[in-house]
């Protein structure tokens, strides 16, 4: 099931959405003009995590940077459609500067959830899907019950967010559990989907305005 839109208006204008929409599509201009330089290779070897460098303590910085940068075109364009319709609604929730430690926490958590699953992996792991995936677990807890307007097949449907949301989680964590016993080659990060996921729905309850501040 492919969310297209939802229908709930934000209050404020979702700056931090956007900009990070942004850092991201300026990130992968810059790996297209890498690959075609013949330095892709490179630039995942030093900015994308790396979970054997990572539990020795080493190029942490790439915890950060991998946030940023997509393997392929498919890759930024589903995850930047989820942010932008997802992410607006959290951040107005949230507020600009909370939903930015809010985002990158999710991340962190995520890339931490995805080395746990094999800490001795050389294989560069990378894409911003953990970040977002804290944002879906927050507007599900914030907003269940909107509408959401989705690809189901060839068919166009519009059905509660929670329906959406849950099922893209079932969907993560049963793929990663049949995951567990390939550990020979790359591919869809699902265990940073599930911890990132998690961490946003409990970590929402921390970072969202309290009805003082929102009024």
């Amino acid at each position: 099931m492919l969310p297209i839109r939802d229908f709930r208006p934000t209050r404020i204008f979702p700056a931090i959405t956007y900009g990070i929409i942004a850092v991201n599509i300026v990130v992968f201009i810059l790996e297209l003009y890498l690959d075609f330089t013949g330095n892709l290779e490179w630039f995942y070897e030093n900015f994308a995590i790396v979970p054997y460098y990572i539990v020795r303590g080493d190029r942490l910085y790439t915890l950060l940077t991998a946030m940023f940068i997509h393997g392929g075109v498919a890759h930024i364009l589903f995850n930047m459609l989820y942010l932008h319709i997802f992410g607006n609604n959290v951040e107005d929730s949230i507020g600009h500067m909370r939903f930015i430690g809010f985002y990158v926490l999710c991340g962190l958590i995520a890339s931490f959830a995805q080395i746990l699953r094999d800490p001795s992996s050389q294989i560069p792991n990378l894409g911003a899907s953990g970040a977002i995936a804290g944002v879906l677990g927050a507007y599900l807890v914030l907003y269940p019950r909107e509408r959401i307007d989705a690809l189901l097949g060839y068919m166009y449907v519009r059905v509660p967010a929670v329906l959406v949301l849950v099922s893209w989680f079932v969907l993560q964590f049963f793929s990663g559990v049949l995951s567990l016993g390939d550990t020979s080659s790359g591919g869809v990060a699902f265990f940073a989907h599930i911890g990132g996921f998690v961490a946003g729905a409990i970590l929402v309850f921390v970072f969202r305005k309290r009805r003082r501040e929102q009024w």
